[in-house]
């Protein structure tokens, strides 16, 4: 058995060079290996590339060695969580490559796993695509995505035995396994480092046979940025908002695996009780997600893809990003429930980019919209200014094509039909004419319909035989 060196954090940052591609684990700040970041920032290492779901948080992990002036280049999922990266874009300092999350996890999984790329539906028709190769595949449009590997990958974890054998902590898993297997030096800062033998062969995630350094490094309250709030913030809740969740929640089965987008789709979560047998999935590597907790340190906890901490349900599991996104695209969620801001006829999302702001946050959204089994979007039905947000066509920048099964606004629910955009249902208080007024689409009138709707299936399927 080999026996990996134990260096200083200050040791492991000179191994970095100047133009490495530098991979960063971590979710946010949760596994996010901020002291090995730290130490780097104390040196004199420029023109790094900078992978990594998001740039930290301003002035922690990626965002102390942002404002030092050390990255040329970022490329990530998101972004937006990190004020100063969005600035440093904006102003040319930054070159920024905007990757969707899932894609990130699987183009470093296929680094790591000699393999030269993959194609994805994710992002087909959109233009996260660009002028990358597109084929149809099975039926569908597919998008080329070359594979992705890095000079030093800087990742932590929670035990780390002698062997360089690591263990991982509910969602700090993450990006972290990927990274492992996908750069050429693989430097890991550990919470505890134990003796070969400490760590159960089947409570290993990463084999040591990865991994060329260990660092010892303790977590610190003031190390989780924002995840440290263990109350996660005030979310915004009016009769409104309320009404559209619990219609919402009246599309989901026992059984059902569900995923939550942020916004509306939040408020969700807290109407769910253990007797629904609702399973919530967090593309950040959980299934059975529970309710934001009551108390105690936020260290204790996992975290949602809100980067807020949560709880685990009896039966929760907990994997890495690479792993989600697998269950996400291979179509093993079975309802998505998502924000908007623009659905068209078509069935066509837009939730990701808000005019006039730099493009700059996709996250998850392309491979849910996508890879979920059904997708409802909830929103307001219009702008505060009147907009419709319901249009004949997407004027915005596409999260996925035809894609959107039902959407759930303050006014009213849409179905689509056979293809057809229809109204459903009316929500408390809306009008017809109120909702004639306020779309921008042409739609069929079905109110009151759903058990038609289920008549007219039930013959299509006795056509059928």
């Amino acid at each position: 058995m080999k026996t990996v060196p134990v260096i200083s954090a200050d040791e492991a940052a000179a191994l970095v060079k100047s133009g490495d591609m530098l991979l960063v684990g971590g979710f946010g700040m949760t596994g996010n290996p901020v002291h090995l970041v730290h130490a780097l920032a104390e040196t004199d290492t420029r023109d790094l590339t900078f992978v990594a779901n998001n740039v930290g948080e301003a002035g922690l992990s990626g965002g102390r060695l942002l404002r030092n002036g050390q990255l040329k280049k970022a490329i990530g999922s998101f972004f937006t969580s990190n004020r100063e990266a969005v600035a440093a874009a904006q102003d040319g300092s930054l070159e920024v490559h905007l990757i969707p999350q899932g894609t990130l996890a699987e183009a470093l999984r296929a680094g790591g796993a000699g393999i030269g790329g993959f194609y994805t539906p994710t992002a087909a028709g959109t233009v996260i695509a660009g002028d990358a190769d597109v084929r149809v595949l099975n039926g569908k449009e597919m998008v080329f995505v070359p594979a992705l590997r890095g000079d030093v990958a800087l990742i932590r974890a929670w035990r780390a035995d002698t062997a360089g054998n690591l263990q991982y902590r509910l969602t700090e898993q993450n990006f972290n396994p990927a990274m492992a297997t996908a750069a050429d030096l693989v430097i890991v800062e550990a919470e505890e480092i134990v003796a070969v033998g400490e760590i159960a062969p089947e409570h290993v995630h990463t084999p040591g046979l990865y991994v060329d350094y260990l660092v010892q490094a303790t977590l610190t309250l003031a190390d989780l940025g924002s995840s440290a709030d263990v109350k996660g913030g005030a979310k915004r809740v009016d009769e409104v908002r309320m009404h559209m969740a619990r219609r919402a929640l009246q599309e989901l089965r026992p059984g059902d695996v569900v995923n939550l987008g942020i916004g509306i789709p939040t408020l969700v979560a807290d109407l769910i009780t253990p007797e629904m047998n609702v399973n919530l999935h967090t593309e950040n590597g959980m299934l059975g997600v529970g309710p934001a907790p009551e108390g105690g340190g936020a260290m204790s906890y996992p975290v949602n893809a809100g980067k807020i901490p949560v709880t685990a349900l009896p039966g929760a599991s907990y994997f890495d990003s690479a792993h989600s996104f697998g269950m996400i695209r291979g179509g093993h969620v079975d309802v998505a429930v998502m924000g908007g801001l623009q659905v068209d006829a078509a069935g066509n999302l837009a939730n990701w980019a808000v005019p006039g702001k730099p493009l700059l946050g996709v996250g998850g959204a392309m491979d849910l919209a996508s890879g979920a089994r059904r997708l409802i979007v909830t929103m307001t039905h219009t702008d505060p200014d009147g907009t419709p947000k319901i249009v004949e066509n997407c004027t915005l920048p596409l999260t996925s094509r035809g894609a959107v099964d039902m959407i759930i606004t303050d006014k009213a629910v849409f179905e689509f039909v056979d293809g057809e955009l229809s109204l459903t249902e009316l929500m408390p208080g809306a009008t017809l004419d109120e909702v004639r007024a306020g779309t921008g689409a042409n739609f069929r009138e079905r109110i009151g319909s759903r058990k038609e709707i289920a008549c007219e299936q039930k013959i299509h399927d006795l056509d059928l035989l």
